[in-house]
This record gives structure tokens, C-alpha cells and sequence, in this order.
């Protein structure tokens, strides 16, 4: 039988693990992730409409994080998506929309739980992701095997039974801040770890265990929105990821194989928030300049609500506007017309239809994702 070919290779500990994790390469690490975080957090609540920032960058999000399951899409492909969404979409875009909206519910329900990072959270974002009705795994036979040579490195627990108990006691150790008093950002490094060693799901384990770290941050305080751009590291250091990963197994939880994986999720934390500070700066210096041009040369069509929709939607279209504005058709058509007549976006025929593209705002996002 399955079960008896497959046998675990590491035996979960119960959280934290019992060894020092608040080494001084640890300590520095976690000082300087720390400050990259605060900075991020507090220069992001200077964008004037916090939905700006959630849209925009959690699809930058989506598509990284699908990028390291080789789910590769464009950035035309993904905003055309958005736009279209009743039309012919690649199978990437849909799967990156779907993380997208998986991100979203689950920064919804951690809102509306009052903190509460539940499991039955995790399970909605997993149904949503992967259009299923079911949640964790009730048949043994998931095994993780090396991307080269197709050996099995590890086998997680097989058990439904198990995978509950041990999802359940992650849940608590999520929100019961009490219990352990180690830094959010070891927590978070530490939860990520046994997440994605539990594997409770039968498919899309990396892409909601991602999903997770950034929650947990803003569930903690240390972000106020979920935009930390952490899964761009994540692929850029991916055979580093899954060899720390799974060190932490081969090493049966060695302290020296944790505080490397400590250290990897730091530097991830801090390196990241580094550059989603470049493009919330990018975004707040794009959209101060817009406004100045708008106010300048097209006095009687500027709004801060216009302004807003032409950065929330990179791509937008007439009915975008009507609806974020409150206009007629014909007023919005106008309003979008002018502003390329003026250069401030580029028109695009689409049928029978037109959209607009904020062209400096695209090259802000293909600057970050290496011109994809």
C-alpha cells in the first residue's frame, strides 16, 4: 500500500522548537528586517486610498508567488485579465487571479474575525484557489520529491487525523501570542516551516503558505495591508529556499539548521520590504506627479477619486471609471479620452471597445519583475 511505501522522514515538533533561535546573527537579522518593515508600513500609510496599494501590488504578489510553481504569466496578460474577465484568459493569468482573490479573502476574514487567523480561513482561500469543496488532506500518499532527479526527499504526515491535530495546534500557536514571546518574525519563519512540512492540503501548499506569511504580519501589527512583496525573493532564491526547507528535516530539527532557515526568512523579510518600499515610493511619486499635471493642464477634470482609479487599475476602461467616479458613460469616455489626448495614459482598441494604460505605472512593475 501507499502508506507503507511512504514513510515520514522527519517527525514534527510542537512549536517553537526546543532550541536557541535568538542567536546574534539571528538578533541582527531581526533588527534590520524589523526596520526595512516599519519603513514599509509607515510610508505605505501615506498612499491616500489604501485599495491602491492592496489591488495593485497583492497581483504583483500573485504572480510571483505562481512564478515559483512555474505558473508564468505576463504583466499584459494578467492586467488584460482584470480588465476582461469574461473573455479568453491563459490558464496562468486565471491561476494568478485566483491567488490574487485568495489573498484578498483571507486579509477580508482576518479582518472581520476580529485578528483571527483560522483555519477555516486557510481552507477558504484553498477552495477558492483551487475551485474545491474539500480542505485538508484525508488520503495518505502526498510525497515531495527533488525537482532534478525525482527522488522523494519527504513524506509529510499521512494521517487525516494527524494533519487536523497538527493543524489544529499550528492555529493556536498562530493566535495566541501569549504562548511564546519570540519575535513576530521568527514566529512567522517558524510557521512558514511547519505549514508547508504538514502539507495539509492536497494541492497549492506553497502558494497558501506565502499567502500565510504575509497575513500573519499583518495580523501581528508589523504591516497594516497585506503587501509585502516577499515571494519575488522566494523565486529569485528558490533552490536556497527548498534546500533550508528541508535542512530543518534532514537535520531532525538541529538548532544550526533552524537558525539557517531563521536567517533565510529575515533576509527575505527585510530584502523585500526594500523593494516594495521602491514601488510604493514609485507609486506615491507617480501619483503626486499626475495630480500636479492633471490640476495643471485639465483643471476641471481632476478628482482625487480619478486619480485613484488610474493607479488601482493600471488598466482601466470606461466602466471602471463610471463606477469609481459615479459618472455617465459618455462623461467617463470623455474623461479617459482627454487624458490621452494629454499623455497621461495610452489608448488601446479592444473590439468594439477601448481601455487605458498608465504607462508609467507598467514600467514601474516591469522594472520590478525584470520586464515580464
Amino acid at each position: 500500500m501507499v502508506r507503507d511505501m511512504l514513510k515520514p522522514t522527519y517527525r514534527l515538533p510542537p512549536l517553537p522548537p526546543p532550541v536557541e533561535l535568538e542567536t546574534v546573527p539571528v538578533l541582527k537579522a531581526l533588527a534590520a528586517a524589523n526596520r526595512a518593515l516599519a519603513e514599509l508600513k509607515g510610508r505605505a500609510a501615506t498612499i491616500p486610498n489604501k485599495g491602491i496599494l492592496i489591488d495593485s501590488l497583492a497581483l504583483q504578489e500573485a504572480k510571483a508567488s505562481s512564478e515559483i510553481e512555474n505558473i508564468v504569466t505576463t504583466q499584459d496578460e494578467l492586467f488584460q485579465a482584470e480588465l476582461f474577465p469574461e473573455g479568453l484568459q491563459s490558464a496562468a493569468a486565471k491561476e494568478v487571479a485566483l491567488y490574487r482573490d485568495a489573498l484578498r479573502l483571507g486579509f477580508s476574514q482576518l479582518s472581520d474575525k476580529g485578528g483571527i487567523l483560522a483555519n477555516n480561513t486557510l481552507i477558504g482561500m484553498f477552495q477558492l484557489l483551487k475551485g474545491r469543496d474539500d480542505g485538508f488532506r484525508a488520503t495518505p500518499g502526498t510525497a515531495l520529491k527533488h525537482d532534478g532527479t525525482g527522488e522523494i526527499v519527504y513524506v509529510p504526515p499521512q494521517d487525516a487525523g494527524e494533519v487536523v491535530a497538527l493543524m489544529t495546534a499550528l492555529e493556536h500557536f498562530i493566535n495566541e501570542d501569549e504562548a511564546c514571546l519570540l519575535d513576530s518574525l521568527i514566529k512567522m519563519a517558524l510557521i512558514h516551516h511547519q505549514f508547508e512540512s504538514i502539507h495539509p492540503f492536497p494541492d497549492g501548499n506553497g502558494r497558501i503558505g506565502r499567502i500565510l506569511n504575509v497575513l500573519y504580519l499583518t495580523r501581528t501589527g508589523l504591516l497594516e495591508i497585506p503587501i509585502l512583496y516577499l515571494s519575488r525573493h522566494i523565486t529569485r532564491t528558490k533552490d536556497d529556499y527548498y534546500r533550508l526547507l528541508q535542512g530543518v528535516r534532514d537535520a531532525e530539527g538541529a538548532a544550526e539548521a533552524w537558525q539557517a532557515w531563521v536567517l533565510y526568512m529575515l533576509e527575505a523579510v527585510a530584502s523585500t520590504a526594500e523593494t516594495t518600499l521602491g514601488l510604493v515610493e514609485g507609486m506615491r511619486g507617480q501619483m503626486a506627479d499626475m495630480k500636479h499635471r492633471i490640476r495643471s493642464e485639465l483643471p476641471k477634470l481632476y478628482s482625487q477619486d480619478l486619480l485613484n482609479n488610474l493607479f488601482r487599475h493600471p488598466y482601466t476602461r470606461i466602466e471602471f471609471v463610471m463606477n469609481d467616479l459615479g459618472v455617465t458613460r459618455q462623461t467617463a469616455a470623455k474623461y479617459l479620452d482627454t487624458l490621452a489626448e494629454h499623455g497621461f495614459v495610452r489608448k488601446h482598441p479592444a473590439g468594439r471597445n477601448n481601455y487605458y494604460i498608465n504607462t508609467a505605472l507598467l514600467r514601474l512593475f516591469l522594472d520590478v519583475s525584470g520586464g515580464r
